[in-house]
């Protein structure tokens, strides 16, 4: 199908960070946009404000008139559920539909796609990524995962769409959703156990990877973290480079911290000349890994070493991705989106290293019923580095509840010295009750709609 025989575009959950960057894209080629999403959001505001019509409740009634099936494409998100309204009318109806994985895969086709996967780091990666290529002045286009602080935006741009653009893409695991891309270059970055609900156990998802990995264009590039890189051994059509901290072909060193709060200089080695006093404008070991993987992208589209560290230390980071949100002598408080157990140990471990001697007080709210159950000891064990621990009710996502699957057989098994329960209604007033030092707010689902009430909290306090 061809996506130009449409003049509008209707988003069953429009308010979706994959989601709302397609819907952007549409938006800037000239096409009407419109959209459901279940709760009012900032970005829905953004979304409106930029000219989309959006409406919060599953009415048929509030389907704009002037969508027609002839005219009009529909992509839905896989969170939408079954017994959605409106995507079972215009269903009914015959319109055309596509989940946004399947409309990802149109829009990247015909370009060179640089696609990033991995259970963890795929949003900075991709980011990093995208700033690089911007910096540099590559035609460009990316769809990415989370709102970059440089652009403000999940969709960053820079120069004209032809036949050299650039495109960036956030290869999601969730519903194999990455199997519907087929990309020049790709990055690999993780492949922790994950949505269990779709794979049914690790093995299975480690297929779907490999699968990944084989759709990779013909003497193509992959670069993989050197944890997995057994995941591409059966592949022989790809030009394959590794990476890590402090393994694989590329890695970091002559690490030096430059600050006292988690920012680092260091050199990448693995080239016959290292690249050296490479500066990056966000904290964490972590992000030193991601921005190895970013750098090894660029080289390979032919960018200057000198533009790759510019570019470098002038990023910003994504929000909800360690994103300091006070940082003061006597108050921190970081906002983050870690919602599974590996990537939440490395959060507080980096913390406890950047903050030693300081208390780390942890919120955190698990995400969707299926996860916590299927990790729910490795939940309780990461949770357990926090000195204190304010752990909220799961939410919920697109899942129906699960019969004795609650916050409450994560708590039970925490170590924490100090542990409170607590829910929506209660959370700043047990917060406020508190003797805050290192300050986070941990999860993927609506917790972050706190950030805000509990930044003006502390800041009276």
């Amino acid at each position: 199908m061809k996506l130009d025989q449409y003049d509008s575009i209707y988003f069953l959950g429009i308010g979706g960070i994959g989601m709302s960057a397609i819907a952007r894209w549409f938006k800037h080629k000239g096409l009407r946009i419109a959209g459901y999403d279940r709760t009012p959001t900032p970005l829905t505001h953004e979304l409106i404000e930029e000219g989309m019509e959006i409406h919060f409740e599953d009415k048929i009634e509030f389907i704009p008139g002037y969508i027609s099936k002839e005219t009009t494409l529909v992509v839905f998100t896989p969170a939408i559920p079954k017994n959605h309204v409106e995507h079972n009318y215009l269903k009914e109806l015959g319109y055309t539909i596509l989940k946004r994985s399947e409309v990802l895969g149109l829009l990247t086709k015909n370009y060179k796609t640089i696609a990033v996967a991995g259970t963890h780091g795929k949003t900075t990666t991709s980011s990093l990524i995208a700033h690089i290529l911007k910096h540099a002045g590559k035609n460009m286009v990316a769809f990415l995962g989370g709102i970059t602080a440089n652009y403000e935006s999940n969709l960053v741009m820079h120069g004209e769409v032809n036949e050299e653009t650039l495109v960036v893409a956030e290869a999601d695991e969730f519903d194999r959703s990455f199997l519907r891309l087929f990309p020049h270059t790709a990055v690999v970055t993780s492949a922790d156990a994950d949505h269990l609900d779709i794979y049914g156990d690790h093995l299975q998802m480690l297929s779907s990877y490999k699968e990944f990995i084989s759709q990779i264009s013909n003497r193509g590039n992959l670069i993989i973290h050197e944890s997995i890189a057994l995941l591409a051994n059966e592949v022989e059509h790809l030009k394959k480079e590794t990476y890590g901290m402090s393994r694989g072909q590329f890695f970091a060193g002559n690490i030096v911290p430059i600050s006292r709060d988690g920012f680092f200089e260091f050199d990448l080695v693995g080239f016959a000349k290292k690249i050296e006093k490479i500066q990056l404008g966000v904290p964490g070991f972590h992000n030193m890994e991601n921005a190895i993987a970013a750098i090894l992208v660029a080289l390979k589209f032919g960018i200057h070493e000198k533009t790759i560290r510019e570019a470098l230390a002038s990023f910003r980071g994504v929000k909800r991705r360690f994103e300091y949100v006070i940082r003061k002598d006597n108050l921190i408080y970081i906002d983050d989106y870690a919602h599974h157990p590996t990537e939440i140990e490395a959060f507080l471990r980096s913390l406890k290293e950047m903050y030693k001697g300081k208390k780390i007080t942890v919120i955190f709210q698990p995400h969707l019923f299926t996860r916590t159950r299927d990790f729910a000891k490795e939940f309780s064990k990461s949770l357990s580095l926090a000195d204190e621990l304010l752990l909220m009710d799961i939410y919920p996502a697109r899942e129906e509840p699960i019969p004795g699957v609650t916050s409450d057989i994560l708590f039970k098994d925490i170590s924490s010295p100090v542990k409170i329960r607590c829910s929506k209604k209660n959370l700043l007033q047990r917060l406020e009750d508190m003797d805050v030092e290192v300050l986070a707010t941990v999860g993927a689902g609506d917790i972050d709609t706190f950030v805000k009430p509990i930044k003006e909290m502390l800041s009276r306090k």
